[in-house]
């Protein structure tokens, strides 16, 4: 180990509030879907502007499948997405019944590339699926051109991007549907987690079924003062709500997220200004269009042509030095599954390839100190410097 005291990859900020407010939940009886989580739902569909319906589940895994199951997909039906995603955004789709159909990414930002969704439209495309990619917001203008000349559904994985801006809007403000994340390594967590905004009236109260069992009442409803035990199955539906000692942790988490998002950029743009001499290493570049950066994730690649090491060397030698990494993400296209299920092959999405092979993620977090990022570039440059060419 090359040095004392491991530096995480990411650590949750959790502080006194977030925890009294758990406990509190764990006293008054309400544990499961209650009051807390209809409260954090109002607050988050009022930070975003107060127009949308706002859907808690546990997971933004479930808040895709339900999205995506709205729209009854059928056997040869395709949603277009990007390859360079964590496997659950192209897993639902075939958990749906619809083929993933990839388009490539920009190379310098790894936003999906509009013009190459453009060219993957045909008479079977029913939806374009874009991630907002490391904090940073994809091209939305151009995509909702897409879909309105195309009559095609746009469901936002927004897992990376609360509190990202697209122009001067927050994203899920004027989405057909957008999902957030609140995973221990978001930017503001509830454990496990996640938020669905949906502006379609109709498809909001389908997903707000299909998450409790697809019946006509919640638990919380059901169970309250005044409320009845009686419901009606509509349709088979899911287990995917939200539970009020998450919202609870939710509650206080989006109070604090423009302290914490401002945190993250600063440390950001220390990174950009202690990496800037390092010619091996290669950051992404800001999206040119006007947009509000979240900083989720800092992402850099390594310059494999200068180097005597491949990537996965590279970090492994990094982790026993003691900076935690993370890899977001390997192209999914060419996971073992969707190789042999799809016949996807390598030299279909050049740019999430090169990406793909190259990309890694430094630790990005609130808690994490300057003198910290110091310690993460010195060793860095120190391994840069051992396998330089």
């Amino acid at each position: 180990m090359g040095h004392d005291r491991f530096i995480p990859f990411c650590k949750p900020t959790i502080e006194d509030d977030e925890i009294a407010e758990v406990v509190e939940s764990l006293k008054s009886g309400w544990i499961t879907t209650g009051p807390k989580v209809a409260k954090f739902e109002e607050e988050f569909r009022q930070y975003h502007g107060g127009h949308q319906k706002a859907i808690a589940v546990n997971s933004a895994t479930a808040g895709l499948h339900l999205c995506l199951a709205t729209l009854d997909l059928e056997h040869g039906d395709e949603v277009i997405t990007t390859s360079i995603t964590w496997p659950s955004t192209v897993n639902n789709i075939v958990l749906c019944g619809a083929r993933p159909v990839f388009a490539d990414v920009d190379r310098n930002t790894l936003q999906i590339d509009p013009a190459d969704i453009e060219k993957k439209i045909n008479s079977r495309t029913k939806a374009i699926m874009p991630v907002h990619f490391a904090g940073a917001p994809v091209d939305l203008d151009k995509i909702w051109q897409l879909c309105k000349e195309h009559g095609l559904h746009l469901i936002e994985d927004a897992a990376h991007a609360v509190g990202t801006k697209y122009k001067d809007t927050l994203i899920g403000s004027k989405s057909e549907a957008a999902v957030f994340s609140f995973h221990p390594i978001k930017n503001m967590t509830t454990g496990e987690g996640g938020m669905i905004l949906c502006n379609n009236p109709q498809m909001a109260e389908r997903i707000k079924r299909l998450r409790f069992h697809g019946i006509s009442r919640d638990a919380w409803k059901r169970y309250s003062k005044g409320g009845s035990p009686h419901y009606q199955v509509v349709e088979p539906g899911f287990k995917y709500n939200m539970l009020d000692i998450q919202a609870a942790l939710g509650l206080h988490q989006l109070r604090k997220l423009e302290r914490f998002n401002k945190a993250r950029a600063e440390l950001a743009y220390n990174y950009m200004k202690l990496l800037k001499d390092i010619d091996e290493i290669l950051p992404l570049v800001p999206p040119s269009y006007p947009h509000n950066h979240a900083w989720h994730l800092f992402i850099v690649r390594l310059d494999t042509k200068r180097m005597k090491v491949d990537r996965d060397q590279f970090i492994a030698e990094l982790q026993e030095e003691g900076v935690g990494i993370g890899l977001h993400f390997p192209a999914v296209h060419l996971q073992q599954f969707y190789k042999e299920k799809f016949g996807f092959k390598k030299g279909s999405l050049p740019n999430a390839e090169w990406n793909s092979d190259r990309l890694f993620s430094l630790p990005l977090y609130p808690l994490l100190t300057p003198k910290q990022q110091e310690q993460v570039v010195d060793t860095l440059k120190k391994l840069v410097k051992r396998h330089k060419r």
